[in-house]
């Protein structure tokens, strides 16, 4: 067992301090700093993450006239989890990770609810990577709509800007799952093509909407051969969102997905120069709406009754629909499916996933669902592991029966 998790053991049921506090910030209030030129700095991460929409422009995703009430559990369950040499709980997981929030969520009860870095439930908490399963999701209702025809449709019938570019000229269908054969890099090292990709969006350095995707123009292979992580992609099918419905992806949300599922505040989505989503990323939200969510997609689409995401889109989307999609096959670990990550385990559970450890994990079976917003220290960080071993903790406990 690991040293500090001994302690942490030892001490179990006292105030923990969060990680790294000092280096994050603590002492000068978290602050909220500029759009950095370079890598973040440590420090500003707690106040950007949470604080996205005052520093890059953003659209406002309203809520409805009322929220859906979520119930309390009267005390927060027991919850044990093995990770690598060590056995760990709640205040044990808290105490190795950069969580800003940690919230489990079982049908329409909150069963534990926890912030850190002075964050409270009022912040609305950036998805990164997490707002690509969003748009996969409003990609099926507009298809139920009619606004799509079809995913075996070319991008460029809805954006005409992309005619004749690579991007253009692929079907959603490999859109959605990643699977386009463009070439796009995403090693988070500031010389990849996502480098260039933020730069023209989040960065606001250029016109936006279509001309964001026109510096990437070379197939690498054929589409639909294999699985490859493209920010890009997505960013495609919020212009093909746009270009489909004539809204903007944050005015579509708010009215088919945000009201209807009773969210409790308002959410934003970060725009680019051009007014266009970017839709790669960079939803802002509660963390209970995010909870909201989880459990709207845990139910097939269905808030009581009442159909908001097609059922038959929302088992698609989470199902390896080719081989090379499979748990283990797309990545060593998990599968993809539109848009959503398929984790490979004892049974089929999904999740929403973002960079510096953003999570929403997704047990439909069960009706759990776990939310993680975080600051790790690296975009692609080795403390991820310990939310998957927090999330098979959960399913192998009672919480899951």
């Amino acid at each position: 067992m690991r040293w500090a998790a001994f302690l942490a053991a030892c001490f179990a049921g006292a105030a923990l301090a969060a990680p790294d506090e000092d280096v994050l910030g603590k002492s000068q209030d978290y602050p909220v700093c500029p759009m950095p030129s370079g890598p973040t700095p440590q420090h500003c991460l707690v106040g950007m993450y949470s604080n996205f929409d005052t520093i890059v422009p953003a659209r406002k995703v309203a809520k409805g006239a009322a929220a859906r009430a979520l119930k309390r559990a009267a005390k927060e369950p027991q919850v044990s989890y093995f990770h690598q040499q060590y056995s760990g709980d709640l205040d044990i997981f808290l105490k190795n990770n950069r969580n800003t929030g940690l919230l489990i969520l079982k049908d329409d009860t909150i069963l534990a609810e926890r912030y850190q870095y002075e964050r409270k439930p009022e912040h609305l908490f950036t998805s990164m990577s997490m707002a690509k399963t969003v748009v996969a999701m409003l990609v099926g209702v507009a298809l139920s709509e009619g606004r799509i025809k079809s995913i075996d449709d070319k991008a460029e019938q809805y954006v005409p800007g992309l005619k004749g570019h690579p991007y253009g000229e692929t079907l959603l269908r490999h859109l959605l799952t990643m699977s386009s054969g463009v070439k796009f890099s995403e090693n988070y090292d500031g010389k990849d093509d996502v480098s260039v990709l933020a730069r023209l969006t989040f960065y606001q350095q250029g016109a936006g909407g279509v001309e964001t995707m026109l510096p990437f123009k070379e197939r690498a292979r054929p589409a639909g051969e294999r699985f490859s992580y493209a920010s890009a992609e997505t960013q495609v099918l919020g212009l093909v969102l746009r270009g489909a419905t004539g809204k903007p992806v944050a005015g579509y949300l708010s009215e088919k997905i945000w009201q209807p599922m009773g969210a409790e505040a308002d959410a934003s989505w970060l725009v680019d120069k051009g007014g266009y989503e970017i839709a790669y990323c960079c939803l802002q939200a509660t963390l209970r709406d995010y909870a909201r969510l989880g459990m709207l997609l845990a139910n097939g689409g269905t808030l009581d009754g009442k159909q908001i995401i097609p059922a038959e889109w929302v088992r698609a989307a989470t199902t390896p629909e080719a081989e090379h999609l499979k748990p283990g096959r797309a990545t060593p670990f998990n599968g993809y499916g539109y848009q959503t990550w398929l984790v490979g385990g004892s049974r089929p559970t999904f999740a929403l996933m973002g960079v510096r450890g953003q999570a929403i994990f997704v047990d439909p079976a069960t009706k759990l669902v776990v939310v993680h917003t975080a600051v790790h220290a690296q975009p692609r960080d080795p403390a991820r592991a310990e939310q998957f071993s927090l999330w098979n903790g959960i399913l192998a406990s009672k919480l899951s029966q």
